[in-house]
């Protein structure tokens, strides 16, 4: 088994909190993932839309806005994107779906992951988010995190140890198979042998 302890600590991640709620418990759970990969050395990023809104994708005029770049440079640079959402009617949020919008191929060969807050475990919501994953030529983990509030979340903190077991899980896994991932998607892009990145490649 290969040693991944010396460069998983490089691993980028970009955290997408999928809801506008001022006391959201998808942005509590959220930040508490952030905020252990960046003390385990992760180089992490979260877009929370409450703060920092983004237009409804328009693709006529999206690529001149100025916002755009920006938000694409920070896709570009992640190794690992997970994408929180509450469950609305068993789907994803407007907010969230907004977002992934406005990305294809810049997603390609990524991992993503899902945190979903659900009364219904999110199943469904899960399956969506690994549609798109797939449909953006992405890999995604075979697992999610879901949590409900009251039960998981109380007062703005993750509250109940089974979710902290379950995040911690996926940090390491994120972290682990992101770098992975990440230094074969560059091979892939650098190479000349056959890939499904071979069609990113300059």
């Amino acid at each position: 088994m290969p040693d991944t302890s010396c460069n998983v600590l490089s691993c980028n991640v970009l955290l997408v909190v999928g809801s506008l709620h001022e006391t959201s418990i998808t942005r509590v759970v959220i930040n508490h993932l952030a905020d252990n990969l960046s003390a385990d050395g992760c180089e992490v990023n979260t877009l929370d839309f409450s703060e920092d809104p983004l237009p409804l994708f328009n693709p006529d005029t999206v690529w001149d806005q100025d916002y755009y770049p920006i938000l694409k440079e920070q896709i570009v640079a992640a190794d690992v994107i997970v994408l929180g959402t509450p469950d609305y009617h068993g789907s994803i949020s407007s907010t969230l779906k907004n977002f992934l919008d406005h990305f294809w191929k810049e997603f390609a060969g990524k991992l993503f992951a899902t945190v979903v807050a659900s009364h219904e475990k999110g199943l469904t919501v899960h399956d969506q988010l690994r549609t798109v994953a797939r449909q953006c030529y992405a890999w995604v983990m075979p697992y999610g995190v879901s949590f409900m509030e009251k039960v998981d979340v109380k007062d703005g903190q993750v509250v109940s140890d089974e979710l902290k077991d379950r995040l911690e899980m996926l940090q390491k896994d994120i972290q682990v198979y992101g770098r992975l991932l990440a230094d074969q998607r560059s091979a892939d892009l650098a190479g000349s042998a056959p890939s499904f990145l071979a069609q990113l490649r300059k």
